[in-house]
C-alpha cells in the first residue's frame, strides 16, 4: 500500500507497524482510513478507497477541516 501511494500521488510515506490485523492510514497525523476490527479478518477497504482518501487529505490545506 505504500508503495501505491508513492507512485500514484508522488508523496513521502512512512509504514509504521501496529498491531495484528490493523489498518490505518494517517496523513499529517489525522486517520484518513481505518479499516477498524474487520482488518483482523482480512476486510480491508480498496486501494482506490485509500488513495481518494490520501489525495482529497493532501489537497486540503494543513490545519483545515473537513
Amino acid at each position: 500500500m505504500a508503495a501505491k501511494i508513492r507512485r500514484e500521488l508522488g508523496t513521502d510515506v512512512d509504514m509504521v507497524h501496529g498491531h495484528y490485523g490493523e489498518l490505518k492510514v494517517l496523513v499529517d497525523g489525522e486517520t484518513v482510513v481505518n479499516a477498524g476490527p474487520l482488518a483482523a479478518v482480512g476486510v480491508l477497504p480498496s486501494v482506490r478507497k485509500v488513495l481518494d482518501r490520501v489525495s482529497e487529505r493532501l489537497a486540503r490545506p494543513s490545519g483545515a477541516t473537513q
